[in-house]
């Protein structure tokens, strides 16, 4: 993997992570001493995230995180209910044994998070366990559409932090016992049901932060 690559997935991780949060400035100067770099593979990295949705560039301001607004939610909302649960009926159709024992392990690891982990634990398992899930589809093109959307949506998302975690894993364990009943059906209407139950509890909390802000 290249310098700018390597640089790009540091800098992707901050930012769904949390650690870089929307609307923060991305300093190259800045970058470039903490990944121990120069400044060329920082400007590749961040002209790549631009790509990506997930930082935005502008002229005589530079580089920032993007901001998610909730008209940007629902329409992200509408076409990843509609492709996890696309991607949870491949998953349930093809039933791959090896994917279906890792989504076991993240699973109990997320229902140990939920209860004490961090919310950058919690975030990296949640990833984790949509990941796992894409590869059970076996459906190459599928996986790498969803994985930017799954992105752009987990940044307007990790503003429900612990608040929505236990309801996330005991979500995420439903659809992964559709998965391995092999119930399509199920599993498609469930993934479906766990991506719009998200964005209201984004809504919600969203609507509480302006409240408090005002």
């Amino acid at each position: 993997m290249s310098l700018s690559k390597l640089v790009r997935e540091r800098i992707r991780s901050q930012i769904l992570d949390g650690r870089l949060k929307p609307g923060m400035r991305l300093v190259e100067d800045r970058l470039s001493a903490e990944l121990g770099v120069s400044r060329v593979p920082v400007r590749e990295a961040l002209r790549s995230l631009s790509a990506e949705g997930l930082v935005r560039l502008e002229p005589h301001r530079g580089a920032t995180v993007v901001e998610i607004t909730p008209g940007i939610v629902a329409e992200l909302v509408e076409v990843r209910a509609l492709l996890e649960g696309q991607n949870a009926r491949l998953a349930a159709r093809r039933h791959d044994p090896e994917i279906v024992t890792q989504l076991r392990e993240t699973l109990g690891h997320g229902n140990a998070a939920a209860d004490s982990g961090t919310t950058e634990e919690l975030a990296r398992l949640n990833a984790e366990f949509h990941e796992r899930l894409g590869e059970a589809s076996r459906n190459s093109v599928l996986l790498e559409v969803m994985r930017g959307l799954r992105e752009r949506t987990s940044l307007a998302f990790a503003i429900n932090g612990r608040t929505r975690a236990r309801e996330d894993w005991k979500e995420h364990a439903g659809i992964l016992e559709a998965v391995i009943a092999g119930d399509e059906e199920l599993a498609a209407l469930l993934a479906m049901r766990h991506v719009h139950n998200a964005a209201a509890a984004f809504a919600r909390n969203h609507g509480a932060a302006n409240d408090e802000a005002a």
